[in-house]
C-alpha cells in the first residue's frame, strides 16, 4: 500500500523522497526498546532538519507523509520536521487503540496519539479506524476516508488469459482441470496469519465430500505450523511458496475462488488482487475487509473465527458455477473498456 501511495503521489506530479530508513516497529512491547527508539528518532529528526536547512528553500520538503502510524510503530520524525519547516503533516492508515493506553506499548501509544492529533490530514483506508481516530484530530474535515486500491493492469491481463493459464498449470502440476480451484495467498507467520490458516484447514476439512483443490502461495517461519493446520485436507493442497508478482497474477487468473479467514486483517490487499483477476472471495468479516469485498457482489463475508460458517460459504460458491461467476462483477472500466472485478474500488 505504501508503494502504491508513493506512485499515486508521483502520478499527481509530486516528487517523493524517502526521508529515513528508521524502523520504529516494536512487536514485543519492550519499554526499553521504545525509549531507545524515541531517543534515536529525536536525533535523526534533528539531523534531517539540519540537512533540509542546508538546501535552498525551493528544495526543502513541502509536506511530510507518514504511512501506517500506530502504537507499535509511532512516527518519531515527522512531527518535529513538520514543525521546523511549518509544512503540513499528513498520515495514512493511522490507527488509535485506547485499550493500549497503559499497556506494554505505552511509549509508542503516546507518541502515535500526539502525532495523529497534530496531523493536518489523515487518510483512512480502514473504516474501522475512523471512530477512534476522529476524537484525536477533532475536525472531521481532516479525516479523509480512502478506500484501499491496487494497480489492476497485471491481474486484468492475466484474467483475460485465465483459461490458457489454467490449462498450462493443470498440465504442469497434474491438477484436475474440471474441479474448483481454491486459492489463498498469505505470509506464514505466527499470530493472526497462522490463526487464519488454522480456520481455513478446519473449514475445508468439512468439505471432503466435494471435489476441489487448494493452491497455497506463501512462505515464512511458521510454514511447518501452516502445513500442520492444513493437514486435515491432505493431498488436496498444492504448495507454491514465495511467488514473483507476474507469476502470482497468473495463479490468481487460473483459479475459481479466493479463500481467506482474515483474522484481525486490516483490509487485505490480496482480496483486491483476487477480484482484479476475476475471482470471487470468501473472507472473514474482520477490520476493513468489508471495505474491499462487496458482500453478495464480489464475495461472501462470514463471522471471523467461525470455521463452520466459512465452510458453508465456500460450499455455496463451489457448488454453484453461475453464482460464482456472477460474484465478481465490478463496474469499473479496465483496458479496452471491459469490466474489471476489483471489489469496492472506484
Amino acid at each position: 500500500m505504501a508503494r502504491l501511495l508513493i506512485r499515486a503521489l508521483e502520478m499527481a506530479g509530486h516528487e517523493v523522497e524517502q526521508a529515513s530508513r528508521l524502523r520504529s516497529y516494536d512487536g514485543g512491547g519492550d519499554n526499553l526498546r521504545q525509549r531507545k527508539l524515541r531517543t534515536l528518532g529525536g536525533r535523526m529528526a534533528e539531523r534531517l532538519i539540519r540537512r533540509y536547512q542546508r538546501r535552498p528553500p525551493e528544495k526543502r520538503p513541502q509536506a511530510w507523509f507518514t504511512y501506517h502510524l500506530y502504537h507499535k510503530a509511532p512516527d518519531w520524525l515527522g512531527p518535529a520536521v513538520s514543525r521546523a519547516f511549518d509544512i503540513p503533516y499528513v498520515a495514512a492508515e493511522a490507527s488509535y487503540a485506547p485499550k493500549q493506553e497503559n499497556g506494554p506499548w505505552a511509549e509508542g501509544f503516546d507518541a502515535a496519539a500526539r502525532a495523529i492529533a497534530l496531523a493536518d490530514l489523515v487518510f483512512c483506508p480502514n473504516s474501522n479506524d475512523l471512530e477512534c481516530v476522529l476524537p484525536l484530530i477533532g475536525d472531521p474535515e481532516r479525516l479523509v476516508p480512502l478506500t484501499p486500491f491496487i494497480e489492476v493492469s497485471r491481474f486484468a491481463a492475466s484474467a483475460r488469459e485465465g483459461a490458457a493459464r489454467r490449462k498450462r498449470l493443470s498440465s504442469r502440476l497434474g491438477l484436475e482441470e474440471d474441479v474448483p480451484w481454491l486459492l489463498c495467498v498469505a505470509m506464514m507467520r505466527p499470530g493472526d496469519k497462522l490463526a487464519s490458516y488454522r480456520i481455513l484447514g478446519a473449514a475445508l476439512a468439512k468439505l471432503a465430500d466435494r471435489p476441489w483443490r487448494l493452491l497455497v502461495c506463501g512462505y515464512g517461519k511458521a510454514s511447518d505450523d501452516v502445513a500442520a493446520a492444513l493437514a486435515p485436507v491432505g493431498d488436496r493442497v498444492c504448495w507454491f511458496g514465495e511467488m514473483e508478482a507476474d507469476d502470482l497474477a497468473a495463479i490468481f487468473a487460473a483459479c475459481d475462488l479466493y479463500v481467506w479467514p482474515a483474522v484481525n486483517e486490516a483490509y487485505g490487499m490480496a482480496f483486491l488482487e483476487a477480484q482484479a483477476a476475476g475471482l470471487p472471495v470468501v473472507a472473514g468479516r474482520s477490520g476493513g475487509v468489508p471495505d474491499v469485498v462487496c458482500e453478495g457482489e464480489t464475495g461472501l463475508l462470514v463471522p471471523v473465527n467461525d470455521a463452520e460458517a466459512f465452510a458453508a460459504a465456500v460450499r455455496e460458491l463451489i457448488g454453484d458455477d453461475q453464482r460464482r461467476r456472477h460474484c465478481h462483477v465490478f463496474d469499473g472500466p479496465g483496458a479496452d473498456g471491459e469490466k474489471l472485478p476489483v471489489g469496492n474500488q472506484q
